[in-house]
């Protein structure tokens, strides 16, 4: 029987979307607002969920105290209050949207959670607004 354990998060940012390789004309028209020059932020809305068979000695899926550390070393002090573009090495060469922003999330705890178990990251850059990815 598999079951789904969750926690939330949260981390504030700031990014610009632009291509390098384009113009101003064709980020702007592509990018709009998300285009800034001066970047602009997002209070980031996290949910990590591990999906696994629960463990008869303990009975968890995964140690939620463990997934609220791994979050905070590998999540929150990895990207929050920080300039994605200029401090985050991931987006040096990725433009940071949301979609590229959960894959890199995803790509960092990956390592932590035992191979059996799925991984699911939701990303809400805005209330309205979120993205998923999960493997």
């Amino acid at each position: 029987m598999k079951v789904k354990v969750s926690r939330k998060a949260h981390f504030n940012a700031a990014h610009r979307l632009y291509r390098k390789d384009w113009d101003e004309e064709k980020n702007s028209e592509i990018f709009g607002k998300c285009n800034n020059p001066n970047f602009h932020g997002h209070n980031y809305e996290l949910i990590v969920s591990v999906t696994g068979e629960i463990d008869k000695a303990t009975g968890f899926v995964m140690d939620m105290k463990i997934l609220k550390d791994l979050i905070k070393l590998e999540v929150e002090d990895y990207l929050d209050h920080k300039n994605l573009n200029i401090e985050v090495p991931e987006f040096k060469s990725l433009n940071p949207t949301a979609e590229n922003i959960v894959v890199v999330i995803w790509n960092r705890l990956r390592p932590h959670i035992i191979d059996t178990h799925e991984l699911e990251v939701v990303l809400y850059e805005t209330p309205r607004n979120f993205v998923t990815f999960s493997g």
